[in-house]
């Protein structure tokens, strides 16, 4: 009887191990899938803010990326619906966007997550518009610059996908 608990111990302890550890490997995997993922919505979705607000356009692939409550309430944004956007007067025709995530979480049974991202737009191409050329001075026929920023973002999850649903606390950054 002795060995017979023994034996039994010796399996529970080795099963009871070999499930901590799959349930180990199993949260990792979730974790960097949707790391993997909330990395892919905001790169391609802060992009696409910035050459929305750059080339002066709707914005209808914005859509992809962020929630629907949130683009009303973007300031960049606004500038283009307000009609106070300052790349207006320019054609731009590419940028290098570039995005840095400096922290993020989200646990795998949840369906929001959190990240600190750091937004830099170091070159800009583009000329002045030949209908502004006359109105603005020669040394301001470049682009403005794109401010640099660091953003608290929340994003959540709906229908297997990620949006980006909220930017917080945009702070001016210097690299």
């Amino acid at each position: 009887m002795k060995q017979l608990r023994r034996l039994v111990w010796f399996f529970a302890k080795r099963l009871l191990l070999l499930t901590a550890i799959l349930g180990l490997m199993t949260v990792a995997f979730y974790f960097s899938m949707n790391a993997a993922n909330i990395f892919i919505i905001l790169k391609d979705g802060m992009a696409q803010r910035a050459l929305t607000v750059m080339m002066n356009t709707e914005g209808a692939e914005l859509d992809k990326y962020f929630s629907a409550a949130y683009l009303p309430l973007d300031k960049r944004l606004a500038l283009v619906r307000e009609g106070a956007n300052p790349y207006e007067p320019y054609q731009i025709t590419g940028i290098d966007h570039r995005l840095r995530m400096e922290w993020m979480w989200t646990w795998p049974w949840e369906d929001t997550a959190r990240a600190t991202i750091t937004e830099q737009v170091p070159g800009i191409d583009g000329r002045i518009k030949a209908s502004y050329r006359e109105r603005v001075a020669q040394e301001n026929w470049t682009p403005p610059r794109w401010p640099s920023a660091r953003y608290d973002v929340i994003l959540v999850r709906e229908n297997g996908q990620w949006f980006i649903r909220e930017l917080r606390n945009e702070r001016a950054y210097t690299p």
